[in-house]
């Protein structure tokens, strides 16, 4: 008769056996600058185009401030999960969930982060298919101007089409190239939003051209709105903590050398390339428009015509990258549900086939709700601010269970009052923006 100890071994085998094929964990060969242009590529994402509209919304001061605030309480949120990667000596919480299941317990724990993470990888990836779509549709409007008008869903699809093929990675590590690539992307295109809108800003001073500046709406109940909509654009700018963990689950790690060093060094560097994009982008672009910019700066652009189409192609081409980076948990979980409770064989085919669903899923959707600010603002609030800003607190609070008004103590609590003011009122805001959008839209236009 088999001891309970053989069976536990047993199982233990076949967990570690599913991870060495699964796609965060079959390769644990990064390096420290691997994980500055993952993060990078998780970070600077087509939410940095966004945050001129945030700036509109909420004013020069609130703009700012709710910036520098997020990217302070994002900062150390990110320095808690990547301690906490290895919290247990000798165990690696490789995916955010296992952190969670630790925190609050094996069933519990799993309900709490799992629905939450998996808001935030779908929610990215169906705002990642709208913006690829309508960035490769911009560049060749502009860089082509005698070529027939065409549907933007046409360019979503042939956005959704790379996604599929790319989609066929075999695990996160092998996605190095394109994330650098996509980083690079991230760093330019913001570059050239940044220049380009201090250009257009100089050519309006010098002929007069009045800039409004202030808030977008008029109403008491708009400014509210707005706000609310303009801090969830905020959060889902700061979206990349939902994939920390899987990054830090590539590099390889030891009592001597964890991972959290190789790791954390990565992740400064990304943090201090996020705060200049960010700003940048967020300050020219409000400066150059004003309360007329639109919630994707490079459409407010127009000159000089062929760089305007430089840098939407470059976001097409990061965020081409960018949706593997966040697509890659998804694929990671539903894997392993098919392995686990389907006792699926791990293959090529059941790559082909999970993945590919998740890519169509995606594009549907994205094709069938194309609400850009809409959707920053309603997903930012409702699933990114807990991720980013306050879910990591809680679990330091509970692991650590730091002295009470002690520095860590006192952080949590502010990050987490800040996070949870953002998840309650962020949502509603972007609902009502993808209200106002959808009565003039129509399907597959």
């Amino acid at each position: 008769m088999t001891s309970q100890h053989e069976m536990q071994g047993n199982h233990t085998e076949e967990v570690q056996d599913i991870n060495d094929w699964l796609p965060i964990t079959a390769a644990r060969k990064a390096k420290w600058y691997y994980s500055a242009f993952h993060n990078v590529t998780a970070m600077v994402g087509a939410g940095v185009l966004g945050l001129p509209y945030a700036m509109a919304q909420l004013g020069w001061y609130g703009g700012i401030s709710a910036m520098l605030v997020s990217w302070v309480v994002t900062y150390y949120s990110l320095w808690q999960l990547v301690e906490l990667h290895e919290a247990v000596p000798g165990t690696r919480f490789d995916r955010y969930p296992e952190l969670g299941m630790h925190a609050f317990g094996p069933k519990l724990g799993y309900w709490i982060v799992m629905p939450q993470q998996t808001i935030v990888q779908v929610a990215i990836n169906i705002v990642y298919m709208v913006t690829g779509g309508k960035s490769l549709k911009k560049a060749c409007d502009i860089a082509f101007p005698s070529l027939p008008d065409t549907r933007t869903t046409y360019y979503t699809l042939i956005f959704a089409f790379l996604e599929l093929l790319l989609s066929q990675a075999p695990n996160f590590h092998s996605l190095k190239l394109i994330s650098f690539l996509a980083a690079l992307m991230s760093i330019a295109y913001s570059l050239i939003a940044c220049l380009a809108s201090i250009r257009k800003g100089v050519s309006q001073r010098r002929h007069n051209q009045p800039v409004e500046y202030g808030v977008r709406s008029n109403t008491t109940a708009g400014i509210i709105f707005d706000t609310f909509n303009g801090l969830g654009t905020i959060a889902f700018a700061f979206a990349g903590h939902s994939v920390v963990l899987e990054i830090q689950a590539t590099i390889p790690s030891s009592l001597e050398k964890p991972s959290k060093k190789p790791m954390w060094k990565g992740a400064v560097v990304a943090y201090i390339l996020v705060a200049m994009c960010y700003l940048s982008v967020a300050v020219a672009g409000y400066w150059a428009f004003g309360r007329t910019v639109e919630d994707d700066v490079l459409v407010s652009l127009e000159r000089p015509p062929w760089i305007i189409s430089a840098a939407n192609f470059m976001v097409f081409i990061h965020v081409v990258g960018s949706y593997q980076v966040f697509a890659m948990p998804m694929y990671d979980m539903i894997e392993s549900y098919l392995l686990q409770k389907w006792n699926c064989t791990p293959g090529v085919i059941l790559r082909l086939i999970a993945r590919s669903t998740y890519v169509a899923l995606t594009a549907i959707v994205g094709i069938c709700v194309p609400f850009f600010g809409g959707l920053l603002g309603f997903f930012g609030g409702l699933a990114f601010a807990s991720t980013s800003y306050f879910l990591p607190c809680i679990m330091w609070l509970i692991m650590h269970q730091p002295k009470i008004w002690s520095f860590h103590w006192t952080s949590c609590w502010i990050c987490i009052i800040i996070g949870a003011v953002i998840t309650v009122v962020a949502p509603i805001g972007g609902l009502r923006e993808i209200v106002i959008s959808a009565k003039t839209y129509k399907m597959f236009s």
